[in-house]
């Protein structure tokens, strides 16, 4: 059983930054791919991006392309999301969700979910 923990999230103004972590136990993160998602209530999910268990980066959504990057530590067994130059339409609930091995469609693990809200 792999539990993920989002941690980091809260208020921000537009054009500020955050720093956002996925934490994982329970199983080997070194063993999963880690992608980041985010969702409006009432609106279907958003992939962001995900990160392989070698370093691979896919990037899914332009909207935040240049602004967001995905990075992980597996000695911290942690997967962070940096996001730059944020806009009022970057509030949402942001989840971390792993898969084995590789990115691909069909994540098994998801975290609970941190509220960032992007506002003056």
């Amino acid at each position: 059983q792999l539990q993920l923990v989002e941690s980091g999230g809260g208020l921000v103004q537009p054009g500020g930054s955050l720093n956002i972590s996925c934490a994982a136990s329970g199983l080997t993160l070194g063993d999963f791919a880690i992608g980041w998602f985010r969702q409006v209530p009432g609106k279907e999910r958003e992939t962001i991006s995900c990160i392989g268990t070698r370093g691979i980066i896919v990037n899914y959504l332009d909207s935040v392309k240049g602004r967001f990057t995905i990075s992980r530590d597996d000695a911290r067994n942690t997967v962070y999301l940096q996001m730059a130059d944020l806009k009022p339409e970057d509030t949402a609930v942001y989840n971390c969700a792993a898969r084995y091995f590789y990115c691909d469609s069909g994540y098994d693990y998801w975290g609970q979910g941190t509220q960032v809200t992007v506002s003056s």
